[in-house]
């Protein structure tokens, strides 16, 4: 993200207002947008250039040029690193990255084998996008990283495979009811999976804490500007582990508000479309409905699941361990990064 770019006077954090849910949609459209992943090496370099260039007060307001640098900068770098996310794990390929999958999983009439080989490569994917994109303060070993693998993966082909050989034993429940019920298997092993992927992924934050900064106020940050100093300079308080918490249940449940619209809607839609005389008599044309009806379902929910908490949460510090109580920084606030 921009913050972490050399310069000691910050960027506005967004156009819009990041205290209401409805402007972190927008401000979670921009990041999540696939088009900055067209801007390549080259635009990436340009965007750092310009964001630079105002940290260091070459430039003197914000333009719309500026604004769209921001925004290439800010979805392609890592907020704690500043290195770049790898393409396919970052949030604005997340819709692209997930199509491939999720058109296995959902497809119909999968045998367990397929079950278990689309559910071993989304959990795949989503360990490395966990991974990615989690605090890095307090980083995971590779031992940590194989361990919450295989037990996300057992987790998910669990759910899958024992729900579709419990739904078809129902015999109270209409053959139409059992087969919306067998659609939405993936679902149920897409969001148990997803929830205690997230856990084990991001388990050694919860263990160690995660680094808590106090909130500056204005003249917190006139002070600094006049010492050259950026706000990213301000020495961490410490790791806390309830921010830490904090900080995976939220993304945890992010997950399941996403998964959820794009693992149960497009199905239920294409159950009924199929019993329309049309589908029926033109299957062909079921696999390029469903991928529309994922694709667009999961570039809609993004956003709004995203923008559920803010990734730079601001908390009281008396919420926090003993050691934090009286440390906060305006308000007695201090705020850490969330992850995505």
């Amino acid at each position: 993200m921009s913050a972490s770019l050399p310069g000691n006077r910050e960027l506005p954090e967004s156009q819009y207002d990041l205290s209401t849910y409805w402007g972190r949609v927008k401000q979670t459209a921009t990041i999540t947008d696939p088009r900055t992943l067209l801007a390549g090496k080259h635009g990436l370099e340009q965007a750092k250039k310009l964001v630079v260039a105002y940290k260091q007060g070459e430039i003197k307001e914000m333009t719309p040029e500026l604004w769209k640098a921001k925004k290439i900068v800010d979805s392609t770098l890592h907020p704690d690193t500043g290195e770049p996310v790898l393409l396919p794990f970052r949030m604005s390929c997340f819709a692209l990255s997930n199509l491939v999958v999720t058109v296995g999983m959902l497809t119909p009439g999968l045998k367990t084998t397929g079950t278990v080989l689309w559910q071993i490569t989304n959990q795949s994917l989503n360990v490395a996008i966990n991974y990615a994109n989690a605090n890095k303060s307090s980083p995971l070993s590779y031992s940590k990283i194989a361990q919450s693998y295989l037990l996300a993966v057992s987790a998910s082909c669990s759910v899958a495979v024992g729900l579709n050989s419990i739904v078809p034993r129902l015999k109270r429940l209409s053959p139409s009811t059992k087969l919306v019920l067998g659609r939405l298997v993936p679902f149920a092993a897409v969001a148990s999976a997803g929830v205690l992927n997230v856990f084990l992924m991001r388990g050694e934050e919860m263990r160690t804490g995660i680094d808590v900064f106090p909130v500056l106020s204005e003249a917190d940050k006139a002070r600094l500007a006049a010492e050259g100093k950026a706000e990213s300079e301000v020495a961490s308080l410490g790791k806390s582990q309830k921010a830490a918490t904090l900080a995976v249940s939220e993304t945890a449940l992010s997950r399941v508000f996403n998964s959820t619209p794009i693992m149960v809607v497009p199905p239920l839609i294409l159950v009924r479309l199929q019993r329309t005389e049309w589908l029926k008599r033109n299957p062909r044309f079921t696999m390029p409905i469903n991928l529309g009806l994922i694709l667009g379902m999961s570039y809609l929910a993004l956003p709004f699941a995203l923008a559920a908490f803010p990734q730079r949460q601001r908390i009281s510090a008396e919420s926090l361990e003993k050691e934090f109580h009286g440390r906060g920084g305006e308000g007695g606030m201090v705020v850490f990064n969330r992850g995505i």
